[in-house]
């Protein structure tokens, strides 16, 4: 048990503690009251990765463990997977304000990137090996993360959301308080423009930012499909990739695998006639991430 500490290894000896999610306090600075909550496998990698799992909008951090089922890989590879609640806002990730879309801002950003930041310290976690996933408002989270804290992880892979900086300058980010042309699909704009909008999220950030894979159904008339090429749009002119190909029923019948560049920093996926919103592909984002 090399590199895990002696609060650890004394859990590991009941198997009970990992029935179901582990609840954490007092993981540090938490400025929007944050919940957090962790899948701990029973036997974890010498220096884990961590997966952030971000609910939708009224959801919760177990609600969305009971979705999205990383359990099993989880228990596989020995990686930490966080499932986090927000209770404000409808239970929407806070992705508008000008706290969270700032690095080191206060908001739910903040919150959430310390989550990572006290799993690193206490598991002896691989702080190359972050990750975010999440659906709808959690998709929309991820966005944010990847953006404004792009030192922090290194790919992210989510459901039906919007690209980073959508909805900046809303008042609130919930179906009930948001500006309502982000979800509508209206918000447009080149990739360059998106770009200089992340950019300004972290000044003086000079690295590359993280990988992206993103999912989105047609039929989305809630969080319009329209939000996928704006995504999209951002992700590749963050990262250089140009679009190269679409690969037609990939991973499976009726999607379509949109592939940038050499496809290993960016892939979006279209599903055909799927509504709000595209069922988790657990199988998919492990492996996105490296971990599968």
């Amino acid at each position: 048990m090399k590199g895990i500490s002696s609060t650890l290894a004394a859990l590991l000896c009941s198997s009970t503690t990992y029935a179901a999610l582990t609840q954490v306090a007092n993981w540090g600075e938490n400025p929007t009251s944050l919940d957090m909550q962790v899948y701990l496998p029973a036997k974890l990698a010498e220096k884990p990765a961590i997966i952030l799992a971000l609910h939708y909008c009224g959801g919760t951090g177990p609600a969305y463990y009971q979705m999205a089922k990383y359990d099993t890989y989880a228990d596989a590879q020995g990686f930490i997977v966080v499932y986090p609640s927000t209770k404000k806002d409808s239970n929407c990730w806070d992705v508008a304000s000008q706290k969270t879309l700032t690095n080191n801002g206060g908001g739910d950003s903040t919150g959430l990137v310390n989550m990572v930041k006290y799993l690193i310290e206490k598991y002896n976690a691989d702080p190359a090996k972050v990750y975010a996933t999440g659906s709808s408002s959690g998709c929309m989270m991820t966005n944010v993360l990847l953006a404004v804290y792009p030192d922090v992880f290194a790919a992210g892979s989510c459901y039906s959301g919007v690209a980073a900086g959508c909805l900046a300058g809303s008042p609130g980010s919930s179906p009930q308080s948001a500006d309502p042309l982000c979800a509508s699909g209206q918000n447009v704009k080149t990739g360059e423009q998106w770009a200089e909008q992340v950019k300004a999220m972290y000044p003086g950030f000079t690295g590359s930012y993280p990988r992206m894979q993103t999912f989105h159904g047609t039929a989305d008339h809630f969080v319009e499909y329209k939000n996928l090429a704006e995504q999209l749009k951002e992700w590749s002119a963050l990262l250089g990739a140009e679009f190269t190909k679409n690969v037609t029923n990939t991973p499976q019948s009726g999607y379509t695998q949109m592939v940038y560049g050499d496809g290993t920093k960016l892939v979006g996926y279209s599903a055909a006639n799927v509504g709000h919103t595209v069922p988790v592909h657990p199988q998919l984002d492990v492996a996105w991430f490296g971990l599968g």
